[in-house]
């Protein structure tokens, strides 16, 4: 019998996991571009109230009007003549699993996210291309008033006035130029009402698959969490890899009450031909607190920097997020805070890694206004080269404005130690395996910080990203 060859954890994992796709198979979709006639079509498609329509146009003339980003990653490659921006999979949305098309629920099936929901979630939507195809919340979590669904069915219920008071007021279309973006071609997402004192002890979550070559996705998730309440929300992003660039351009809105607390935890695994540049925002009043938990993995360029508004007495803002760039990557993420009360508090704490020529760099920003005495900010971050071809740089920014607070910012980058590669291999293990063995240790805090099957699949995909860094 011939021997047997025991498989790594390395071997064993195949990116077919998240680059199978099916035939585009869209009830409608837009012409590639972006003009005033594809706005209002896909105004027309969703129905939507007149303001809204308003909102889009307007939204659009922003666009036309502002330049590219002068820094940061290359945005040369992304030409939206070429990106299709609404994309409308042949199903409604369905509350039964059963009912889903079977190309769609094998989709889903493949990620995990039924069983995920089975297991340990109170509610779940699934969004495929620009629309979300399933949803589902847990009768005990209804029967406590929280209210969790698509967007855009809300907008039609008794919350459409809140809506419209709270849609796209943190990230205006001013702010840039992928914003007005967002504003005039926006389709999907969730909305997520937390009444005060309720606590919603099993995270929500959304998953956001993007199945058609050269389509953009515009998902809008608005989350308002009343006075004293508690909610952890999990976003999900994968994509197939096609030849030509697929664009990602969502928006996160989330309003934390007095003494509330929110956990938004994501892993963003997109292909490696998408632009992906989502733009994520919360407001804190006093004594709120929100976390971020963030992994961003795959993607061809990402400009991702999560925003957070101290706005109240004691609010406070954690974010914990990683980075793996490889080859073809340029990922430019990190965290923004504003202190706007006193005693305010925020901690950064990020780690990148770079292999095989892929640029991983952190930019942060942490501004003090005048009025937040005795407020504390700590940033640390640290970055981890696996070769002389991969960049990484850390770009802090800090605008202090008042001289009674706390402020810290610590980087370290490096390589790994080959003495510690050495003491590996001595222990029998190859060199791949002991280099990835010391990747893993050097992301373990983040992964502490994740939802169980998150930490598992960021896991995962060091491993796998690690394949063919030897020789």
């Amino acid at each position: 019998m011939a021997d047997e060859v025991k498989k790594t954890q390395v071997e064993d994992i195949d990116r077919s996991f998240y680059d199978f796709r099916y035939e585009v198979n869209a009830s409608f979709q837009t012409d590639a571009g972006l003009t005033p006639e594809i706005v209002k079509q896909i105004s027309e498609e969703k129905n939507d109230p007149e303001w809204m329509r308003e909102f889009r146009l307007k939204s659009l003339e922003i666009y036309n009007r502002t330049p590219l980003p002068n820094w940061g990653p290359a945005l040369d490659g992304l030409n939206m003549d070429g990106i299709v921006t609404y994309v409308r999979p042949n199903t409604e949305m369905q509350a039964k699993w059963a009912d889903v098309p079977d190309d769609i629920k094998n989709t889903f099936e493949r990620l995990g996210i039924p069983e995920a929901e089975r297991a340990s979630l109170a509610g779940v939507g699934a969004q495929y291309d620009s629309e979300v195809v399933y949803h589902n919340v847990k009768k005990e979590v209804l029967e406590q008033g929280v209210v969790y669904t698509d967007l855009e069915s809300a907008l039609k219920s008794d919350h459409a006035e809140r809506i419209k008071e709270h849609f796209m007021h943190l990230v205006p279309p001013t702010d840039h130029k992928f914003a007005a973006l967002h504003g005039a071609v926006w389709s999907g997402g969730s909305y997520v009402y937390v009444p005060a004192g309720v606590s919603v002890e099993i995270p929500l979550q959304s998953y956001f698959r993007l199945n058609a070559p050269g389509a953009g996705q515009f998902e809008h998730t608005l989350i308002i969490v009343e006075e004293g309440a508690y909610l952890h929300f999990i976003e999900g992003c994968s994509a197939p890899k096609y030849n030509v660039a697929n664009l990602h351009a969502g928006c996160v809105e989330i309003f934390v009450g007095k003494n509330a607390r929110v956990r938004y935890s994501t892993i963003e695994n997109w292909s490696k031909n998408m632009y992906n540049l989502n733009t994520k925002r919360a407001v804190c009043e006093a004594g709120g607190t929100i976390e971020w938990v963030s992994g961003s993995f795959g993607s061809h360029t990402s400009c991702l920097y999560p925003m957070s508004v101290l706005k109240g007495e004691g609010a406070r803002m954690e974010f914990t997020g990683i980075t793996f760039a490889g080859n073809g990557q340029d990922l430019d993420t990190g965290a923004q805070v504003i202190h706007a009360a006193p005693n305010t508090s925020s901690h950064i704490v990020t780690k990148s890694i770079a292999r095989d020529g892929g640029t991983s760099n952190f930019r942060s920003a942490v501004a003090v206004t005048k009025d937040a005495k005795n407020s504390k900010s700590a940033v640390s971050c640290e970055s981890l080269m696996l070769d002389d071809r991969s960049r990484s740089d850390t770009i802090p920014v800090m605008d202090i404005a008042c001289d009674r607070v706390d402020v810290g910012h610590e980087a370290k980058i490096g390589r790994i130690s080959e003495e510690a590669v050495y003491y590996l291999m001595s222990r029998g293990l190859s060199e791949e395996d002991a280099r990835a063995l010391i990747v893993g240790g050097f992301a373990e805090p983040i992964a502490k910080e994740l939802p169980l099957e998150y930490a598992v699949e960021m896991n995962n995909l060091i491993h796998l990203e690690m394949q063919g860094t030897i020789g």
